[in-house]
């Protein structure tokens, strides 16, 4: 297939598209042809406005133009629902269709749970997840009416598998699984996709994560590995013609790894002819379930090799 025009005639709308991952996903399709709304409010990592400008994403759309491509870049917020429907308006507006929806933009403010604020709970729900539906809510319309549409949306293995410190951050990465599988689910009759990326990407988010350990500062550094430009590949090609036949599927990408995720579903059951009571199931069925199981694993103890 050639490079040129994979994605070309195609309008695609990446959030937090002004540095690491967002930028890399940009710069690809643009580069395979399609027509790109960069936006990032030019927020900081724990998402507080005013810290930075909105010079990223304007930054972007200049390497974008002056590799050939076109591009327009887009300030607002994922969490503000009036912001959301603005960028859709933004495609439609300039170039009068929409294919393809990113929802990458997001946020962490990690601490250990009993330490969890209300505000630093909400606020990484209202981006992530919150910011993801309104996204795609805005946009389902105009796929609908078009018979066809894609929908990318980022996940996290801190969701999918685990990790400290990050329970508002892995509830919204999960509830964007779900959500990716509803939207698939209720719109596959309109030959609309929706996928989910889990990255393992060095970006400044995961830079903000504390090092309080060796091992930290171990897998700190191994993180480094993992560029962001190496999720972008997966996403354009989700975004492509050769894409339609994918949908409900949960991906992650580790430097030149791709992986399929597994999905829940029932590994092992036990049945009473009589019903159960209280004390039957904590004699009989806790014991007989207990060998399936899950540890507490994190992430880097289910991926407990290298980068490749």
């Amino acid at each position: 297939m050639s490079q040129d025009k994979m994605l070309a005639g195609k309008v695609a709308i990446i959030t937090g598209a002004g540095r690491g991952i967002g930028r890399d996903m940009a710069l690809t399709m643009a580069s395979r042809g399609a027509r790109v709304i960069v936006n990032d409010p030019g927020a900081a990592p724990n998402g507080e406005a005013g810290s930075e400008d909105n010079g990223p994403a304007a930054d972007v759309v200049r390497e974008i133009r002056a590799a050939g491509g076109e591009a327009e870049a887009n300030f607002g917020s994922v969490a503000v629902p009036a912001d959301a429907k603005s960028m859709i308006d933004q495609a439609m507006d300039t170039w009068g269709q929409l294919d393809c929806v990113v929802n990458n933009a997001g946020i962490l403010r990690d601490v250990i749970f009993h330490k969890l604020s209300i505000e630093d709970w909400h606020a990484v729900i209202d981006v992530h997840l919150n910011g993801s539906f309104y996204m795609a809510h805005a946009a389902a319309p105009i796929f609908r009416e078009k018979q066809n549409g894609c929908f990318i949306h980022f996940t996290s293995t801190s969701g999918l598998i685990g990790n400290f410190g990050q329970a508002n951050y892995s509830a919204a990465k999960l509830g964007i699984v779900g959500l990716s599988k509803s939207i698939a689910l209720d719109m596959s009759r309109y030959n609309v996709t929706s996928n989910c990326i889990a990255p393992f990407a060095w970006s400044r988010l995961i830079g903000t994560i504390p090092i309080n350990s060796d091992a930290d500062a171990k897998r700190i550094e191994k993180a480094k590995q993992s560029t962001p430009a190496k999720i972008a590949p997966l996403a354009a090609a989700l975004a492509s013609d050769a894409g339609k036949e994918t949908t409900g599927q949960i991906f992650a990408v580790r430097m030149n790894e791709i992986f399929l995720m597994s999905q829940s579903r029932p590994i092992r059951s036990v049945q009473m002819s009589d019903g159960w009571t209280p004390e039957a199931v904590a004699e009989t069925a806790l014991p007989a379930l207990k060998g399936s199981y899950y540890n507490l694993d994190r992430s880097g103890d289910v991926f407990t090799w290298d980068p490749i």
